[in-house]
């Protein structure tokens, strides 16, 4: 009965189960590669960032606080969420302002800083990773293996470890490079449970629309 009841209590407490903001190890910026992320889920959606007349690249998905294994999420703060303006502005680099407010709820909240600070740095890194101009020239589909988006990468920013930057792979496509980086967004190598790189030798990868 004691058992029962001190089962009770943990289950109950919620410092067994809350991540703390400001507590992580290190920072994984997701980049994603819009055509294809229109492929396969913007266009279904209507997405504003989907249309002709955008010019999207690379969009940063998100910079997310980790641990050196796993990562925090839906952390509690005495930080106020940003406001719509705050999330629109964020729109030049991540395709729309939905996808800065829900990232802020489910991963940046975690990084323990005020919304407009935290927008800052994750423009920061955005800008301090060199996106290979190559894939924007390309002009038709073409298939690649995925180790070969990573070799762009590491070729056009000499700093970033081999170790530091993960391809992954859905339905066929690319779908995200993802590289660590430090609290000061340095380059750093991956804990182990990031580094889960995509295997394929022939993936899809659209041109720009």
């Amino acid at each position: 009965m004691l058992r029962f009841f001190a089962a009770l209590a943990l289950l109950a407490s919620p410092a067994w189960s809350e991540d703390r903001a400001g507590d992580f190890d290190y920072y994984v910026l997701s980049l994603s590669w819009s055509a294809n992320w229109c492929a396969l889920e913007g266009d279904s959606r209507n997405s504003p960032q989907c249309d002709d007349s955008t010019d999207f690249g690379w969009i940063m998905h998100g910079l997310w606080p980790q641990y050196d294994r796993g990562f925090p999420a839906n952390c509690r703060t005495s930080e106020r969420p940003p406001s719509r303006q705050q999330t629109e502005a964020m729109a030049d680099i991540m395709g729309t302002s939905g996808l800065a407010w829900y990232q802020w709820n489910k991963h940046s909240v975690c990084a323990g800083l005020p919304a407009d600070d935290y927008y800052a740095l994750a423009r920061e890194a955005y800008s301090r990773v060199t996106r290979p101009e190559v894939f924007r020239k390309l002009d038709k589909t073409v298939t690649l293996p995925a180790s070969l988006i990573e070799d762009a990468f590491v070729k056009d920013n000499p700093d970033m470890p081999r170790d530091g930057i993960t391809i992954t792979c859905q339905q066929g496509y690319i779908q995200e490079v993802r590289i660590c980086l430090t609290r000061d967004l340095d380059f750093r190598t991956c804990g182990a449970d990031v580094i889960r790189d995509c295997s394929l030798s022939s993936a899809q990868f659209d041109p720009m629309r």
